[in-house]
C-alpha cells in the first residue's frame, strides 16, 4: 500500500467524520457541546467508549507488548474490569445526584474552591499527557509509513493531525464524538479481526489451529504469580488495573463526560457494566494478535522496525500490515483500524481538556451569555496547540513501550485525584482547603522518590503500578492531617 493510497484513505474517513459532525453539530451550543443535551443512548455511548478506552496505543502498543510480557497485560485487564464497577455503583451515583458538568466540581462542593482546582490542575495534567502519549504512538506510524516517504517534517505531521481533530469538533463537541466514537470503534474492531484472519490464512492455519499450536504456547502465559518482587506479579499487575481504571475513567472528565451524557443513572450504569464485560475480551484478541504477529515476523524473517536507530516493537504492527505483502486488504483495514483508533481517544481529549478548561478553571457558566461560546472556542484552539507541543516533545524523550509509559504516568498524576475522592466519599471531615494543593504536590514529590528507588535497596523488589493506590494514600494521610479538628 503507497503512501498516496494512505492519505485517500484517512482523506475518505476523514470526509465521513466531517458529515457526521455537520448533523450533530448544527446547534453550535454550550450545552449540546459539554452535555450532548443529556439524550445519548446508553448502547451507543458504551460501544463508543471501547474504542475511546482502546485507542491508538492498545492497537498497536498491546500487540508490540506480547514479546516482552506475554499476555501478562490481561492481569491488569482483570483489574480494570473491577474498577469499572466501582465506578458505576460508587461513583456515578454522586455525579448523576450532583447534576456536574464537570465532574471535579464535587471537590469544590465537598472541600471548597482549592481543592476543586487541584483536583481540575491534575486531571488537566494528566489528561494532556495521556492525549500526547496515544496521539505519539499514531503520528510516528504515520510519519514513518506515509510522511517520511514525502520528506515531511514529524512537527508537520502532528500539527496535520491535530487540526483535523479540531475541524470535526469544534461545533459539536461531545454530541459528535458519541456518535463518531460508534463509528470509529466498528472499524477498530473490524481491522483487528480481519487482521487475525488474514495473517492466520498466509500461515495456512484456523483461527483453532493457531490456538492449539505450541508457537502461541510462547507467549500466551497469563498469571504470573511466582516472584512477587518482580514488576508483573499478578497481585501488583491486577490491584494497579483496577485503582488505573477507577482513576482514568472515574475520575477522568473524557471518560464520564460520555457517561454523563445518558438519560438517567441507570442507563449510565447499564452502559459502563456492558462495556466493561466487552472490553475484556477484546484486550484479549489485541493480546492474540500480538503473539500471531511475531510469530508471523519469525517465520519469514521480518525485523523488529528501527527508530532513531533503536528496535521499536510497538511498529511490528504496522510493519507487517503494510510492508510485508499481506495484500491490501490487510493494510487498508489496519489503516482504517489506525485511523478510527487515533481519532476515538484525540477527539474526546480534545473535548475534555476544553470543558475542563472552560468550566474549571474560566468558569464559563459564569460568564456573559454572548461571550460563552467564543469562550469555548478560544479555548478548543489552545488545547490543540499544546496538545501539539507536547507531542513533539516525546518524540525527543520518550524511550519505553508506549502503554507501559501511559500507565506509569497515571501513577503519578491520578494519586492526588484518587485521595482527594476516596478522603470526600469515605470520611465525613471538612479540611483546610487552601493546604489540599501542597498535600497533593508533596504525594507525588514522595511517588517519584520511591519510583527511583534501585531494586537493590528493596531486596530485588521492583515497583509497579501499585504506586498508584500508594498515592492516593499518601494524598489520604495528607487531607486528614489538615483537616478541620472542630
Amino acid at each position: 500500500m503507497t503512501a498516496s493510497h494512505i492519505l485517500l484513505l484517512i482523506g475518505g474517513y476523514f470526509l465521513l467524520l466531517l458529515l457526521i459532525s455537520y448533523f450533530t453539530g448544527k446547534n453550535d451550543s454550550n450545552a449540546d457541546f459539554f452535555k450532548a443535551g443529556k439524550q445519548s443512548p446508553w448502547y451507543l455511548v458504551a460501544f463508543g467508549m471501547i474504542g475511546t478506552s482502546l485507542s491508538g496505543v492498545t492497537f498497536i502498543s498491546v500487540p508490540g507488548w506480547v514479546e516482552s510480557s506475554e499476555f501478562g497485560y490481561m492481569q491488569v485487564v482483570f483489574g480494570y474490569l473491577v474498577g469499572y464497577f466501582v465506578i458505576a455503583y460508587l461513583l456515578m451515583p454522586i455525579y448523576y445526584r450532583l447534576n456536574v458538568t464537570s465532574i471535579y466540581e464535587y471537590l469544590g462542593q465537598r472541600f471548597g474552591p482549592t481543592s476543586y482546582k487541584t483536583g481540575s490542575f491534575f486531571f488537566f495534567i494528566s489528561r494532556v499527557l495521556g492525549a500526547s502519549f496515544r496521539l505519539f504512538l499514531v503520528a510516528i506510524v504515520l510519519q514513518q509509513f506515509v510522511f517520511d516517504a514525502w520528506n515531511v517534517p514529524f512537527e508537520v505531521t502532528v500539527v496535520l493531525s491535530i487540526v483535523l481533530i479540531w475541524i470535526y469538533t469544534f461545533r459539536g463537541g461531545i454530541k459528535t464524538i458519541v456518535w463518531t466514537d460508534t463509528l470509529q470503534t466498528l472499524f477498530m474492531l473490524l481491522s483487528v479481526g480481519l487482521s487475525i484472519y488474514f495473517i492466520n490464512e498466509k500461515l495456512d492455519w484456523s483461527f483453532s489451529e493457531f490456538l492449539a499450536s505450541d508457537e502461541l504456547k510462547q507467549y500466551n502465559t497469563i498469571l504470573f504469580t511466582e516472584d512477587f518482587f518482580a514488576r508483573n506479579h499478578f497481585l501488583k499487575s491486577f490491584f494497579g488495573g483496577m485503582f488505573i481504571t477507577i482513576c482514568m475513567t472515574g475520575l477522568d472528565q473524557d471518560m464520564m463526560q460520555k457517561n454523563l451524557t445518558c438519560k438517567t443513572l441507570k442507563d449510565a450504569q447499564t452502559n459502563m457494566v456492558s462495556f466493561s464485560l466487552v472490553l475484556v475480551v477484546v484486550n484479549f484478541f489485541f493480546l492474540l494478535l500480538g503473539a500471531l504477529l511475531f510469530i508471523y515476523a519469525a517465520k519469514f524473517d521480518i525485523a523488529i522496525p528501527l527508530m532513531d536507530g533503536e528496535a521499536k516493537a510497538d511498529l511490528l504492527f504496522p510493519e507487517i500490515a503494510l510492508n510485508s505483502g499481506l495484500g491490501i486488504a490487510v493494510a487498508a483495514t489496519f489503516m482504517l483500524g489506525l485511523i478510527a483508533a487515533a481519532y476515538s481517544s484525540a477527539d474526546s481529549a480534545l473535548t475534555a481538556l476544553t470543558t475542563s478548561f472552560c468550566v474549571d478553571f474560566l468558569g464559563i457558566e459564569k460568564r456573559p451569555e454572548p461571550n460563552q461560546k467564543k469562550l469555548r472556542k478560544k479555548t478548543h484552539i489552545g488545547m490543540s496547540a499544546l496538545l501539539v507541543v507536547v507531542i513533539i516533545i516525546f518524540k525527543y524523550v520518550l524511550d519505553r513501550n508506549v502503554i507501559d509509559g501511559l500507565l506509569t504516568v497515571a501513577t503519578y498524576t491520578y494519586g492526588p485525584l484518587l485521595g482527594l475522592f476516596a478522603f470526600g466519599i469515605f470520611t465525613k471531615y471538612k479540611i483546610r482547603d487552601a493546604y489540599s494543593w501542597v498535600v497533593a504536590l508533596i504525594s507525588v514529590a514522595l511517588i517519584v522518590m520511591i519510583a527511583n528507588i534501585p531494586s537493590d535497596w528493596l531486596g530485588g523488589y521492583v515497583v509497579g503500578y501499585e504506586l498508584l493506590p500508594i498515592n492516593g494514600l499518601f494524598t489520604f494521610i495528607g487531607l486528614f492531617l489538615i483537616r478541620n479538628k472542630g
